[in-house]
């Protein structure tokens, strides 16, 4: 592709290509790396992002095409909450993978993202077409869907910015100290075990925000505002401060959600996880931001899914707190 500037002002390169909106070009990280990389030239020579045009100058932009997709689309159910040109937001069902990976190679959401929007999806990551941001395998709820390139960037950005507000409600062992409450620390990679994240004193940043909205006996229901998007965040931080996530094989496990309750009330409990809850009872519950091109306001939510209000109904049955 060539561009021949004409203009008799001089502005620099990364930002006037920028301000082309091309679709080739969805990003201004993206155009600073190709700057870099050389796949952008003027006049036939490298230059450097902070070049600045002349009138004649001529561009030339070389896109190096992307790996075809070996993705398959798959007939899955997709719960579509919400959808536009530029994306989408899907209820995902609990115990289904985001995209394919070691021991998951099909029956993912992005298998069933192919099969229902087929090329109508970002390809930043070939890999994870239309993936801007991931949840856990079992937990549920609502997650954003890039179709073009650009949308895939807008809306990393806002995630990246802490300009989507994400609210999540899940069941917690024991009850907080205080209704309202905010927890503020570093997660890494756990050096005891690898699959696992962890609290520590060096790492990224993790905020999460929690408020009681129903109070059980020796469990509660919270709502979470989750500030920053950091690997399992919200599991690691309820078990940091010890009010682990019921049903989490990870963070939790049922011998120590049954030493918080007594003996009476234990066989109770292990029916529970046994029939009904079989995975952490953790769910995406709303999404709101300003939409990255429309500048309206996009506000999705999605209901608790039939094992959550399931296991809230038989709380209220055996744990009322009266």
């Amino acid at each position: 592709m060539k561009i021949k500037y004409n203009e008799n002002e001089k502005i620099r390169i990364d930002k006037f290509l920028t301000n082309q909106n091309l679709e080739e070009l969805y990003s201004r990280s993206y155009i600073d790396k190709m700057i870099s990389n050389g796949s952008i030239t003027v006049n036939a020579e490298p230059v450097k992002k902070g070049y600045f045009l002349a009138e004649n100058d001529e561009i030339e932009i070389n896109i190096v095409a992307k790996e075809k997709r070996s993705l398959i689309g798959e007939n899955i159910p997709l719960d579509i909450v919400y959808e536009d040109e530029f994306m989408a937001i899907i209820n995902k069902q609990a115990g289904l993978v985001v995209h394919p990976g070691a021991g998951n190679p099909n029956g993912t959401l992005v298998n069933a993202l192919i099969y229902y929007f087929g090329k109508d999806l970002s390809s930043n990551d070939p890999s994870r077409p239309g993936i801007v941001h991931r949840l856990d395998k079992d937990t549920s709820g609502l997650i954003v869907v890039a179709k073009t390139n650009q949308a895939h960037s807008a809306l990393s950005e806002l995630f990246q910015n802490r300009e989507i507000e994400k609210h999540y409600r899940t069941i917690v062992v024991g009850t907080p100290n205080n209704e309202e409450d905010e927890i503020n620390t570093f997660i890494y990679r756990s050096v005891t075990d690898r699959t696992k994240m962890a609290v520590s004193n060096h790492g990224k940043t993790a905020i999460t925000a929690f408020k009681i909205i129903k109070y059980f006996d020796f469990f509660s229901l919270l709502d979470v505002h989750l500030k920053t998007g950091r690997t399992h965040q919200i599991r690691v931080h309820m078990s940091h401060i010890n009010h682990p996530i019921i049903g989490d094989q990870i963070y939790n496990s049922i011998p120590r959600t049954l030493q918080f309750l007594p003996q009476q009330l234990q066989r109770k409990v292990k029916y529970l996880f046994a029939n009904h809850l079989k995975r952490q009872a953790l769910h995406s519950f709303s999404l709101k931001f300003i939409h990255p091109f429309t500048g309206k306001e996009i506000y999705a939510e999605a209901p608790l899914p039939e094992d959550m209000t399931y296991t809230l109904n038989w709380l209220d049955k055996y744990f009322n707190k009266r």
